[in-house]
């Protein structure tokens, strides 16, 4: 199986590029592939404890697919996940703010990554 690096940059609720990336990872570690996740600018909050998104009553069941539980999945599953420390720094993130199994990383781990695994893919 392949090693796959996933760099996500978008903000976890603004759009559906964090839930898709993590539905890809998710796919791919259901696969056999390793898979490192690298969440970068606004990404770093879906690495946040304490996420509890919400919809309007009577949509979705009053639920909106929570990023917090797919990544803490994905970690599960075995997905390696590194948080961008300058990202998280700007932010106000330190590490115990983060889901258990994230660390804070920097753009060398991401390099190395990318040099070292099969394929990248980009969110």
């Amino acid at each position: 199986m392949a090693s796959i690096t996933v760099l996500v940059g978008e903000p976890p609720y603004g759009k559906e590029r964090v839930y898709s990336a993590f539905r890809f990872a998710l796919a791919a570690l259901y696969e056999g592939h390793d898979v490192n996740l690298f969440l970068l600018e606004d990404a770093v909050f879906a690495a946040k404890k304490g996420q509890n998104p919400v919809e309007v009553q009577g949509l979705l069941d009053g639920k909106m697919p929570n990023c917090g539980e797919l990544l803490a999945e994905a970690i599960k599953q075995g997905a390696v996940v590194k948080c961008c420390g300058v990202c998280c720094s700007e932010r106000g993130l330190k590490q115990e703010y983060l889901l258990d199994g994230v660390e804070i990383g920097s753009m060398r781990d991401l390099v190395a990554w990318v040099v070292e695994t099969d394929k990248f893919v980009s969110f």
